[in-house]
């Protein structure tokens, strides 16, 4: 992987010095843009197409234009990476609660656990609830406090599969999956403790998650592998 500094320089240039002055420095790492010319030896070798030598040499670059080309080409990346690392720009993802679903939600009451879980239901599901160590198939929109979006199951195209109540997950979705019903869907308030004792570093599209910082999921519940569900 090529480091950051390369990065920076034109093409067709790598990462020694612009071009040597001194006797024994050879300035032939600019292929393509300037000239050949070495001083390796007693004496100046010109190329046989174009002369060269330190007159001619900062001529052909000038220092100013270089810096110039290098700020400028820096910011740009810079300011690319820091908006990527805080998942910018907020594209238009796939979610479990669109814009009328947000206004309902308003209106839903806000149940607390003793845990300090917090949720309001969505969607009550009318399926069973997963006993603790089955399997569950569960769609997931997780969200920093502001709503940006830092991980997603629905990006996937699949439902994530896991162990309810085994330590599989985060314990705030653990707690607040065991409750549900199949068919159900549901916004999870999940307080630091209950979320990423770690957090998560920023990654393009994806904003950071501070260690122990309070984070929001959207869950459906989808389905229990192996749980028939009875019918009256």
């Amino acid at each position: 992987m090529s480091s950051p500094s390369s990065l920076l320089l034109p093409i067709g240039v790598s990462g020694k010095s612009l071009c040597g002055t001194h006797q024994g420095v050879s300035c032939d790492k600019f292929r393509g843009l300037v000239p050949r010319c070495s001083n390796l030896e007693a004496g100046l070798r010109v190329s046989r197409t174009i002369g060269c030598d330190n007159k001619t040499k900062l001529n052909l670059i000038k220092r100013r234009d270089m810096i110039g080309f290098v700020f400028g080409a820096s910011t740009l990346l810079l300011d690319s990476y820091d908006a990527n690392g805080a998942g910018l720009p907020q594209e238009e993802k796939p979610k479990l609660c669109d814009e009328n679903c947000e206004k309902e939600l308003e209106n839903v009451p806000m149940m607390t656990t003793e845990s300090g879980l917090q949720y309001k239901e969505i969607k009550v599901g009318t399926g069973p609830s997963p006993p603790i160590g089955f399997q569950v198939a569960a769609n997931y929109v997780a969200m920093v406090p502001s709503g940006q979006i830092f991980d997603s199951s629905l990006e996937k195209g699949l439902p994530y599969l896991f162990r309810v109540g085994s330590g599989q997950v985060i314990k705030g979705l653990d707690e607040g999956i065991l409750s549900m019903k199949v068919g159900g869907k549901r916004r999870l308030y999940i307080p630091g403790p209950l979320a990423f004792p770690k957090g998560l570093i920023s990654a393009p599209g994806r904003p950071r998650v501070p260690p122990s910082s309070p984070v929001v999921f959207d869950v459906s519940l989808e389905y229990i592998p192996g749980l028939e569900i009875d019918e009256e």
